[in-house]
């Protein structure tokens, strides 16, 4: 980095560093995770302008870029991208994680060379990061290949797999803005590094110092790095083909990428089983990290918002149905015509029961499901898709903790031969054996060949999930979350995590909390007297379900309460579950539970704000 030379010294960095500790102005492990870049000589390079800011008391800023060690979460390392910083992605943090990741395969499995796959998506500084972690996965002795255009998370799951490589690694920030981004690290199976695999990473990261680097270019003459693309894609786009239950290809439909990687996976998958009344909404097909054309630069499908511009263009050209998929194609969200001709956008829990009902009711009808074949979700994920797989007969696997490693890790657990669909809430979805992580691409298949054919019966996804609500009853889940951003922000998720641990709600709205399962302290503690009622023995982690009941409605409702693993948020799941006596009760149903979940929902973010006052 060309910096001017600073005014001031390390030593005089870490005494104006110290005393804004002492006035608040900076956060204790800021400073301790700043003193390692003020002193030691692997941060050289950044020390001018880190000593610049500390020289201009910028230490809002500098808060931000070193609060934490920016952890391996659910979704891998993910954050603000910045020139500097602990906490944050750039060009170190990334060495960083790439260092890690071939410095504990290599201590783990003894072996002094290996194979790594390397893509990277949209974004702003994906191809940069992409070029930095293959010069030190090459440096470590590693063969690289690497894909020399933006791809698809799940091509990379793919490609590991379908190369043999020992490890992976992705660079992307999913669905979050424009400023992020960050490393995906894959193991052998395909699938996200799991403990113990991740905290070992982490410690190779911390201990960091000299970081073994090639010149990429130099690496790729040598035969170091290989490039691979279209050859691989090729194969995957194949994979994702084969998942195919169904010949019905009549349908009028838009896809759109919002920006990302989406249409050299979903689309042309589609593309390739003749799904050509798909057409691509031009307006979001170009890859840009900025997201221009998407509303508030939030490429996220899980937002309504992101489908209004797409919505506009499928009024006028009598589109049926609207895919969105996110940057880095591992999610995918649908928007459906209901009979009064307007979009209405699903969920990822009620896309995952109508994928569920859908491939269960093909596989019987071939014959090729038996009771050992299983279906896996998330404990955040709707209980509806647990309803229809038994009664299908099949295995329901829906203890898992939040991220898709956890169902990657179950499909190998309990052998990929029988392994159906695995779903959670957040739109995702995956099929089949040719990779380990989910994937936009077969979803978007299964949505078209279902639509396709209710189509042909005059049905839509909406009539048959109104259906599944009247055989399993009616089912409405959804989320809120509670963003709080650095720092501060961390203290505050931790005091209410403490609050609902100790002193949780007794009653919201018209629903009052009768248990609460801790996945952490793995007991159930019956409320309000808050006492332990039994054990469990898995899985463990920093989550917590809630059960409540309505005092006038026969309603039983689930709150799951747990931080982000990927974003400064605390996140809140609510599941409603209500009888439907028959089809001509199910409107009224609905408006029952939506007006109680809607007064419970309100209650909730007001006892937040609350203990967040009072803490």
């Amino acid at each position: 980095m060309n910096q001017p030379s600073p005014a001031i010294n390390s030593e005089q960095a870490l005494d104006l560093a110290r005393n804004a500790v002492t006035e608040k102005q900076l956060s204790e492990s800021a400073f301790e995770n700043m003193k390692r870049w003020v002193t030691e000589p692997q941060y050289a390079s950044y020390q001018p302008a880190l000593f610049q800011l500390i020289e201009d008391k910028a230490f809002d800023k500098l808060d931000t870029y070193f609060w934490e060690v920016i952890p391996f979460g659910t979704g891998g390392r993910r954050g603000l991208m910045s020139e500097l910083g602990s906490a944050t992605i750039n060009e170190r943090t990334i060495a960083e994680s790439a260092h890690g990741l071939a410095a504990y395969y290599k201590k783990f499995s003894g072996q002094e060379t290996g194979k790594a796959a390397i893509a990277h998506d949209s974004r702003i500084n994906s191809p940069e990061f992409a070029r930095i972690a293959a010069s030190v996965l090459a440096g470590h002795g590693l063969t690289v290949y690497f894909f020399e255009t933006a791809r698809s998370t799940p091509e990379l799951s793919f490609a590991v797999r379908h190369l043999g490589c020992d490890v992976g690694a992705m660079i992307t920030a999913s669905h979050n803005p424009p400023s992020d981004n960050g490393f995906k690290a894959y193991w052998s199976t395909g699938g996200q590094v799991l403990p113990p695999h991740d905290q070992g990473i982490i410690d190779e990261v911390y201990q960091a110092t000299d970081i073994p680097l090639v010149d990429f270019d130099t690496a790729v003459q040598e035969g170091k790095i290989q490039l691979i693309d279209e050859e691989v894609a090729g194969e995957y786009r194949k994979s994702v083909a084969e998942q195919s239950h169904s010949s019905h290809r009549e349908l009028k439909g838009l896809f759109t990428p919002l920006h990302g990687v989406g249409e050299t996976s979903v689309f042309q998958v589609l593309q390739h089983v003749e799904f050509r009344g798909v057409e691509r909404f031009t307006p979001q097909c170009e890859q840009n990290g900025n997201f221009p054309n998407v509303p508030d630069q939030l490429p996220n499908p899980e937002r309504d918002e992101v489908y209004q511009p797409a919505i506009e263009q499928a009024l006028q050209t009598g589109a049926e149905i609207i895919l969105a998929s996110d940057p880095d194609a591992d999610r995918m969200g649908v928007c459906v015509k209901n009979d009064a001709g307007e979009f209405v956008h699903l969920t990822g829990n009620q896309i995952g029961a109508l994928l569920a009902d859908y491939v269960l009711k093909k596989r019987i009808e071939n014959s090729s499901l038996t009771p050992e074949h299983f279906v896996v979700e998330t404990i955040v994920t709707t209980p509806l898709i647990a309803a229809i797989t038994r009664k299908a007969n099949v295995r329901i696997i829906n203890n898992l903790l939040v991220g898709f490693k956890y169902i990657a890790e179950t499909m190998d657990a309990e052998g990929p031969d029988k392994f159906v669909f695995g779903t959670e809430e957040s739109l995702g979805y995956l099929a089949g054996k040719y990779c380990r992580d989910k994937d936009a691409a077969v979803a978007a298949l299964w949505a078209c060949e279902l639509a396709a054919e209710l189509k042909t019966e005059g049905k839509t996804l909406l009539n048959r999930l109104d259906e599944l609500y009247v055989e399993h009853g009616y089912h409405l889940e959804g989320q809120v979350s509670k963003t709080c951003k650095g720092s501060q922000g961390n203290v505050q998720i931790k005091q209410l995590m403490k609050a609902f641990r100790g002193t949780p709600p007794q009653k919201m709205g018209q629903l009052t909390f009768t248990s609460v399962q801790d996945y952490q302290d793995l007991e159930i503690r019956s409320l309000p007297e808050n006492t332990t009622a039994e054990t469990f023995s898995k899985p463990k982690g920093n989550v917590l379900m809630f059960e409540a009941r309505s005092e006038d409605s026969p309603l039983t409702v689930q709150l799951g309460v747990r931080p982000s693993g990927t974003e400064p948020k605390i996140k809140f799941y609510y599941f409603a579950q209500a009888e439907v006596a028959d089809a001509g009760q199910l409107t009224e149903t609905k408006a029952a539970v939506l007006s109680t979940i809607d007064e419970f929902k309100q209650a909730l973010m007001d006892w937040i704000d609350q203990t967040l006052q009072t803490s």
